[in-house]
């Protein structure tokens, strides 16, 4: 049956649904419809992104059959969802970037790295550099504390930002999707019952490859077909503008480097003491045995310490990004400020410039947060469980599969990877001839893929790369499918050497 008449609602649900051969296609066409309406406000009306956002999170969520009652709640918690962990990290991340900046520090810091590597080596250099610093940071974390490294040496250099940005987002999605300790693949490791440091190593093997192509590779063929997004700028809305030092008035570079990463610095100890001391075991946040902790799965208690030591409650205090990024700031309000000269009402207004350059960027990310709220609430992902729920196809392929079709409905990478963790967890289960580290990283790879307007992070990257929505189509989305691709690849061709 093809017409309206066969819509119904599901009575468990309260959702619409559409059967086509016993497989609900209602939430997918409204996925799309809502997409083509998002991208056609917004391109062709110009109407501001958040307001748009906001307006066809409403819309979609109405089309899909949510409880009207419901909808403003979804989009509160998929706003607060994001932006709840975000606001301070993002807001003091912007404080010591711009107090780096302002300093000369980050001037600094440029003239240095591009003396030491020189123009022809930057690339490379950022990639490795982020590459490492991302295996213990959240993306989110990593881009707010590299972008005013970059976009200085990008400008000494004399180069675009995105020459030199692309390497660096990928190097730290790359690490964000394939390595533990990282939010997403150390949970899905610990549902699918795979070795972590088994996953790290392949991780890794499978990362460098993903990071290369998608990295300074694509930025090659990227700018041949969308060469306007690299462009040279003085200026960014996210930063400000550069200021003109002298470099001997700039503070050392050491000073310079240590002011900038130390946030970096807390959650690499962090990182390490957790997977040497604690086995890859995370800190439980509430107290064993409480009502969240009986409301989570076997397989996700088994990811914390039963019994942590004082010691290792407060390393794992010390590496949580927001307070980090607290004592980096307090950190950098001394070391770039009255250390350098600068009276507290010069530091105060380089403060207030850092929040005023980030709330367009937060709003935004805001109402991206909230579009993924409603697919999510709209029950998308559920939709996709039941559709795959009897596949027969080969373990890798199918996870992969499930985590790109969840990543490109939902938006989300780690709703796609715990998602399609639980999908394949039964099939990893009943074949021992696979290794469940493989279906780890495969599903970290489709998690990866085709990033568009429905996930936070592309609103973030254009953003902060000073790019209109075509260009980070042509950008971003393809960085993260070359990453995922090439992951899946490598990840195949690891399954057939290591049985």
């Amino acid at each position: 049956m093809s017409s309206l008449a066969a819509i119904t609602v599901d009575p468990k649900t309260g959702f619409f649904s559409w059967l086509v051969n016993g497989f609900n296609i209602w939430p997918f066409l409204i996925l799309v419809l809502g997409i083509a309406l998002l991208l056609t406000l917004i391109l062709k009306f110009k109407i501001n992104t958040f307001v748009t956002l906001i307006l066809v999170s409403i819309i979609v969520a109405f089309a899909l059959g949510m409880n009207p009652a419901g909808i403003a709640a979804a989009i509160q918690n998929g706003i607060g969802g994001t932006l709840g962990e975000l606001v301070v990290v993002f807001g003091f991340g912007s404080m010591i970037g711009r107090l780096v900046s302002d300093s000369g520090g980050s001037y600094r810091i440029a003239k240095t790295l591009i003396a030491k590597f020189g123009r022809k080596r930057l690339q490379w250099a950022v990639a490795f550099a982020s590459f490492i610093i991302g295996i213990s940071l959240l993306f989110e974390v990593g881009l707010v504390v590299l972008i005013p490294i970059v976009f200085t040496i990008a400008l000494e250099a004399d180069v675009p930002l995105l020459y030199l940005g692309i390497p660096m987002a990928t190097a730290l999605s790359a690490a964000q999707g394939f390595l533990p300790p990282q939010p997403s693949p150390t949970a899905v490791s610990n549902l699918l019952g795979a070795n972590m440091g088994m996953v790290l190593i392949y991780g890794i093997i499978v990362a460098i490859p993903a990071m290369i192509i998608a990295g300074p590779v694509f930025t090659r063929i990227a700018q041949k077909y969308v060469p306007k997004a690299f462009k040279i700028t003085k200026h960014l809305d996210a930063l400000g503008t550069v200021k003109e030092f002298k470099l001997e008035d700039t503070p050392s570079f050491g000073i310079s480097i240590l002011t900038s990463l130390m946030a970096v610095i807390f959650m690499v100890i962090t990182t390490i003491i957790t997977m040497v001391v604690n086995g890859g075991k995370q800190v439980y946040t509430g107290t064993i045995g409480d009502a969240a902790w009986k409301a989570m799965r076997t397989a996700d208690q088994k990811g914390y310490l039963l019994h942590p030591t004082t010691f290792q409650k407060i390393i794992a205090f010390l590496g949580n990004p927001l307070i980090a990024m607290v004592i980096a700031l307090l950190f950098a309000l001394w070391s770039m400020g009255p250390l350098q000269g600068r009276s507290i009402k010069d530091v105060n207004n380089t403060l207030t410039d850092a929040i005023k350059s980030i709330a367009n960027l937060l709003m935004v990310i805001g109402g991206g947060a909230a579009f993924k709220g409603v697919l999510t609430s709209g029950g998308i992902s559920t939709t996709i469980a039941q559709a795959f729920a009897h596949s027969s196809m080969s373990p890798i392929l199918f996870a992969w599969l499930v985590a790109v079709i969840i990543r490109v409905s939902v938006g989300s990478a780690t709703v796609a990877g715990m998602t399609s963790a639980g999908i394949v967890a039964p099939i990893v289960a009943s074949q021992t001839a696979i290794n469940p580290a493989f279906v780890v990283l495969a599903i970290g790879a489709g998690s990866l893929a085709a990033s568009h307007v429905n996930d936070a992070g592309f609103w973030m990257f254009k953003e902060f790369f000073d790019l209109d929505v075509k260009e980070t189509l042509k950008t971003w989305t393809v960085l993260e499918t070359l990453i995922s691709v090439v992951g899946l690849l490598m990840v195949l061709l690891l399954s057939t050497i290591f049985h």
